[in-house]
């Protein structure tokens, strides 16, 4: 148990440095050490009370999770801020108890038969805690998270829900690696008439992070005020009721899925891709999982219609992410998947398409005819998505309707207009759960807003980040559509002795100069969350009236009540915490990450009317040139809200490295190497980066951080090389530009 004189200890310390949040923190601490809350361990608490743990301490007992975009997501840990089987427990009974409080149990859903039994469906990714980061060094190699999994995770949410009399279905109940991936498990809540589900998955973040995102009868994330009630549910559970999972099973509370739902998800797909291209067995596709659900989804789905996939084979299921670079399994990023890259080109594939661990976001990159490779980001897929199915003279030409949010690409609302006889609807919040009501509204209505239609019409839904949905029976973003539409699309120009990237310039060619350059400023524990705060509150203090050197037209606050309406709950305070401003040439948006440590900048590049008289890469680098200046001055001008300030080189290092790293990058480790390639230190090219190697360790925890270097030291190079004491600046430039 708990040394009480040491507990006081810290929360007296708590308070004293912290002030009124240390008393918060120091509550929680109290109730989580004395054992009133379930699942939380206070044995291993009690090693937490040492006074040089006090920020650790800090930043996990501040706050409850927040329930952000669906769900709660963060760092596995211990305390009511980190995913650990206590914050699963108290999440599931919330909603449990929500559930059995609701006249329909199905958030506000269309009437459910007169079944007694409420169910749910339980779906869970590869992820397991193995901490990474070493942030729980000082207890030891074993401790009570090493190694939880989302599975084991997942099984202790059906112990609850059978608990509390809602039959639970899981995958393979007596399968501890059987998965279930985000899509499905949106398709499965519906075929099986369900009140809802939840899904033990962080996503595309690495593996020390997991988290819970909960499911309407709809298949998708309730918006507020709905999502209001549940939290509300959840923050009045104060009892938690298990049961063990074999009792669970054995009286039919525990339940294996159907066998035929997995079939009829593929069904789904293979219906929707109809006779477009037949596949060609002779065109491999690569295609890699990073290491996650897709290999029950989209390798499902491309080899039914008969695609020849190229996956690396140590990139099956995995809940380390070894072998995926910087074990950050996310589509967005373009390292991960650079293992992939070099397997698909080996065996003859100028294609890899990817999925992240919940098999929800789609990733495409494209070799070159000079055997390079090219990442397209979010919005370049969906355009090329939305012109593939709508404007190709070769494609299904199909009309309907297009949804996207607020920072999708506007290169897609110009596809529609092109295209007519369709509809858009284009002004939704960030997060898919706002795609998905406007479907919920269709079905309902058959009208949203001035719009009448149905979902049945749906061309293509589409988010920035990587997220697509066209399938309306699915109500939650899914890497298999794209994929299969991208896989036919390759082969097709492969006749025509094109790339992908020739089929995207032309885009813009015909359709004009758009571009996007999304950028995160990753603001980590609660320092970081404080510099969050105040350059949100700065920007609506003193709005800007300039931005990267160009006069702001419009400022839109989308907490402003008269434009939007009065907040509806706390739930619906953090996704329209967004701020947007319009120049001639550009449309920012700053927005805090409701799923991350992060700031979000997106910059949507406007056509300016000059014709695109380039070609190839040269058109496309001209116009993405132009985006990532404005993007980069953009990142400086937010930080300078809080009076910090990054040079070039930690401008140009990606944005999985926090901002204390970029600094320290700016400021320790540049001048030291410097210092050293001008005094002739390093040997040669394998001591020097042995050297990056060791100084660098801790941007990238567990993983090496010379990859993410490569940027930030060609621009460096470039610069050093007009100083003749430079040794090695010819060598490292090159390595840095390969």
């Amino acid at each position: 148990m708990t040394d009480l004189a040491r507990l006081e200890r810290m929360c007296t310390l708590l308070m004293e440095r912290y002030g009124p949040a240390g008393g918060e923190a120091a509550e929680r601490l109290r109730r989580w050490a004395g054992g009133e809350i379930p699942f939380a361990v206070p044995e291993i608490l009690d090693h937490h009370l040492e006074p040089d743990r006090a920020a650790l301490v800090f930043d996990a007992f501040r706050q409850v999770l927040p329930f952000g975009t669906g769900g709660r997501r963060g760092p596995v840990g211990y305390g009511p801020n980190r995913m650990n089987p206590a914050t699963v427990a108290m999440t599931v009974q919330g909603h449990c108890n929500y559930l059995r409080g609701s006249s329909s149990g199905n958030f506000g859903a269309t009437e459910r038969s007169h079944d007694a039994t409420l169910s749910v469906v339980v779906a869970n990714d590869v992820r397991v805690f193995t901490d990474n980061a070493g942030v729980y060094g000082f207890l030891g190699p074993r401790h009570p998270l090493m190694g939880v999994s989302s599975r084991a995770l997942a099984k202790l949410a059906c112990e609850i829900y059978a608990a509390n009399g809602i039959a639970a279905y899981l995958a393979d109940p007596e399968d501890d690696r059987a998965v279930t991936s985000t899509p499905e498990l949106s398709f499965f809540i519906v075929r099986l008439g369900a009140a809802g589900g939840v899904n033990v998955s962080a996503s595309h973040n690495p593996p020390d992070d997991n988290g819970i995102k909960v499911y309407d009868a709809y298949g998708s994330q309730p918006i507020a005020p709905e999502d209001q009630r549940l939290v509300d549910a959840m923050e009045r559970a104060t009892e938690v009721r298990t049961v063990p999972f074999e009792e669970g099973l054995r009286s039919g509370m525990i339940r294996p899925l159907p066998p035929d739902l997995p079939a009829a998800y593929v069904d789904t797909y293979v219906e929707l891709y109809g006779n477009l291209y037949p596949p060609r067995a002779e065109a491999p596709i690569g295609y890699t999982p990073l290491c996650g659900c897709g290999v029950k989804t989209v390798k499902e789905v491309l080899e039914r219609l008969g695609f020849s996939l190229l996956i690396p084979p140590d990139q099956g299921l995995d809940g380390s992410f070894a072998a995926i670079p910087f074990r950050a399994p996310n589509p967005e990023v373009p390292y991960a998947t650079e293992p992939a890259r070099e397997f698909a080109g080996r065996h003859g594939s100028g294609i890899v398409l990817s999925s992240d661990p919940d098999a929800d976001r789609i990733g495409l990159e494209a070799r070159l005819a000079d055997g390079t490779w090219y990442h397209f980001d979010g919005n370049q897929i969906a355009a090329i998505l939305g012109y593939h199915l709508m404007l190709d003279p070769h494609g299904p030409r199909r009309r309907g309707l297009v949804i996207e949010t607020l920072v999708t690409t506007r290169l897609l609302g110009r596809v529609v207009a092109e295209a007519g006889d369709s509809w858009l609807i284009d002004d939704l919040l960030v997060g898919f759960k706002y795609v998905a009501d406007v479907l919920k509204t269709l079905e309902r209505s058959g009208r949203y807003k001035e719009i009448t239609c149905s979902p049945h019409d749906l061309v293509l839904a589409a988010e920035e980040s990587h997220g697509v949905v066209m399938a309306p029976a699915i109500r939650d973003k899914d890497a298999t559509p794209a994929c299969m539409f991208l896989a036919a699309l390759y082969q097709r120009l492969l006749d025509e002795d094109r790339t992908m990237l020739d089929y995207y310039v032309d885009m813009l060619r015909e359709l004009g100069g758009y571009d996007n350059v999304n950028r995160g400023i990753t603001l980590a524990g609660a320092e970081g969350t404080r510099k969050k705060d105040r350059i949100m509150a700065s920007l609506r203090e003193a709005p800007p009236t300039e931005l990267a050197g160009q006069p702001v037209r419009r400022f839109t606050d989308y907490w402003d009540p008269e434009r939007f309406g009065p907040i509806a709950s706390d739930t619906d305070r953090l996704p329209r915490n967004v701020l947007q401003a319009h120049t001639d040439q550009f449309v920012i948006t700053v927005r805090p990450s409701g799923t991350e440590p992060k700031l979000k900048l997106y910059c949507q590049l406007l056509p300016d009317g000059e014709p695109l008289d380039a070609a190839g890469t040269d058109l496309l680098e001209r116009v993405r040139g132009k985006a990532e200046r404005v993007a980069r001055s953009l990142y400086n001008e937010l930080l300078a809200r809080i009076d910090v300030s990054l040079d070039e080189s930690a401008l140009l290092l990606p944005d999985i490295i926090d901002l204390e790293n970029k600094q320290r990058f700016a400021t320790e480790t540049v001048p030291r190497l410097r210092e050293a390639m001008g005094s002739g230190r390093f040997a040669g090219m394998d001591e020097l980066l042995q050297w990056l190697r060791r100084d660098a360790a801790a941007m990238t925890p567990a993983a090496d951080p010379l990859p993410a270097l490569k940027p930030a030291l060609a621009w460096l190079c470039g610069q050093w090389r007009r100083d003749p004491r430079m040794t090695l600046v010819e060598e490292l430039g090159r390595w840095a530009a390969g």
